[in-house]
């Protein structure tokens, strides 16, 4: 794993800990690198009614993108049983690629970590059908 890879996966594992999930109990942290070298990073949040909930990769690009960031290179996204270890990877959900793809080309890095080790997927590996302009 590269250093970059190594400082976002640390800031998703610390952005889980806001994760807010009573329902599933499954939290999720993302941090995502924008071209400038700004971090943002965002938890999971649920509720009742499930519909409204959003993913922790959402939080982290809609809080960008609200910040007037625009271009972007890599994600980190780790995910578990809430106060559990990260022992598997977290892929992102297609709603979660989709909005990636909004703002991102398909060789943007999407890093996966497992506890363990990191695997480094694109864009275009994960969506490769994707719905764009």
């Amino acid at each position: 794993m590269n250093n970059t890879a190594d400082k976002l996966v640390k800031a998703a594992l610390e952005a889980r800990a806001a994760s807010y999930c009573p329902y599933s109990h499954f939290a999720v942290g993302a941090a995502l690198l924008c071209a400038d070298g700004t971090i943002y990073s965002g938890a999971n949040i649920e509720v009742s009614s499930h519909s409204p909930t959003v993913c922790a990769e959402r939080v982290a690009f809609f809080r960008a993108v609200h910040e007037g960031k625009r271009k972007f290179t890599a994600i980190a996204v780790v995910g578990g049983g809430e106060g559990q270890e990260i022992d598997f990877l977290c892929p992102p959900c297609g709603v979660c690629r989709q909005v990636m793809s909004e703002f991102c080309n398909e060789d943007f890095e999407i890093i996966l970590f497992d506890g363990k080790k990191s695997e480094i997927h694109t864009l275009g590996e994960l969506l490769p059908l994707r719905f764009g302009l």
